[in-house]
């Protein structure tokens, strides 16, 4: 187990993302009536009863110190969730209960790499992933994703980015920022490449309940896939949970022991009155989740349509997540100007691609937890724009 901390080390993580909310609330604190795509949280409640298990959990008293590692019984409903979803077989031993998502990012990242080996990454993608990887000293390997593929992997490209040096593969199905949902037969043409190799999977499925149609594949379920994957989950886009900071990795037992030491010398443990509350989500009704995907649903036929009827723009129709993620090419213009001028003169505060790196170029994206109303407000307002 590597911890490879030697040397000054920068870290930009979200930077170029965070930075457009700020504006955008200046602009309104002008009088300004600015319609917010930028958010990647849902626009929904925390569904009641996960609600009232919290304050539950807080009438019991679960308001102290609990394991780093997460409540026994926490990590055992994870578990059954993960094996019955995935069709695998896990343990509470396998799972690490985290404060959010993004601990399941740099842990696993500080145990294996070392200044030397090389990440394959997807391009445009969660930032985080680029910033962990330049942070530990480590080389970025960015996998262009292709709008042809919806979003996928060119697999001739993939093979030749793996080398003698690969030593992690970051996999993220249904995707930010562009929705995509890596085909199954995809997932295993990758496992094919990598089954045989020393290399770790970090697969992030945060995303797993929100999709449109065929369920996302995850590499863990293939055979000899399950001892090399780190499944990242959570609870805040499935159930509109973010800031109840709860989100879990499910791992082979031997990067258990690197992550509890991370977890143990950063934050000691998850709350536990939200971990209560984490039971009740996924041992309770589920019927809000699927209220809130057909909601998404419903939103991200109509918006997309609307984005296709603007001159200048194409957007493939997302398979997942909660997001539309236009071609604006045919506009002219490049993406970060675009989505600056869409801000200052329409009142739509969307993100640039770039802001998801480089092969973002071309891309705008627009969150669709709002709701239906503002959404084709703001086709409208970006009409009159373009006009």
């Amino acid at each position: 187990m590597a911890f490879p901390f030697s040397g000054k080390r920068e870290c930009h993580c979200g930077t170029r993302r965070t930075q457009r909310r700020p504006r955008s609330r200046a602009l309104e604190a002008r009088g300004r009536n600015i319609i917010h795509l930028e958010i990647g949280e849902p626009d929904f409640a925390t569904p009641r009863h996960i609600v009232e298990a919290g304050k539950t959990a807080l009438d019991e008293g679960w308001t102290h110190y609990g394991p780093t590692q997460g409540l026994p019984e926490l990590r055992e409903s994870i578990a059954k969730y993960i094996s019955r979803t995935r069709s695998i077989d896990v343990g509470p031993q396998h799972v690490c209960v985290v404060p959010g998502g993004k601990p399941i990012i740099f842990f696993p990242m500080m145990a294996v790499l070392q200044e030397g080996d090389e990440v394959i990454y997807p391009n445009p993608g969660f930032p985080i992933y680029e910033s962990m990887i330049r942070f530990l000293g480590a080389t970025p390997v960015p996998m262009p994703l292709a709008e042809q593929r919806g979003f996928s992997f060119d697999l001739d490209l993939f093979r030749s980015k793996l080398s003698s040096r690969t030593k992690m593969i970051v996999l993220n199905s249904p995707q930010n920022p562009t929705g995509g949902v890596i085909p199954a037969p995809d997932i295993c043409a990758i496992a094919e490449l990598v089954r045989d190799r020393d290399v770790l999977i970090l697969s992030d499925e945060i995303y797993s309940r929100i999709y449109f149609d065929q369920p996302p594949l995850s590499i863990a379920s293939l055979p000899g896939m399950l001892e090399k994957t780190v499944i990242l989950d959570g609870f805040s886009k499935t159930y509109a949970m973010t800031g109840w900071r709860m989100g879990y990795g499910v791992m082979p037992e031997w990067l258990v022991g690197a992550v509890n030491t991370l977890s143990v010398n950063s934050h000691s443990c998850t709350a536990t009155f939200t971990q209560r509350a984490g039971i009740s989500a996924l041992e309770g009704p589920q019927d809000d989740v699927d209220r809130m995907v057909a909601e998404f649903r419903r939103r991200r036929d109509a918006f997309c349509a609307g984005l296709n009827s603007l001159p200048g723009f194409r957007c493939c129709l997302p398979q997942g997540a909660f997001y539309a993620f236009p071609n604006i090419t045919g506009t002219g213009r490049r993406s970060k100007e675009l989505a600056d001028a869409l801000l200052n003169d329409a009142g739509v505060a969307c993100l640039s691609g770039t802001a998801f790196g480089e092969f973002g170029e071309g891309y705008l994206r627009f969150s669709i937890a709002n709701s239906l109303e503002n959404l084709m407000d703001a086709v409208e307002r970006i009409r009159q724009f373009l006009a």
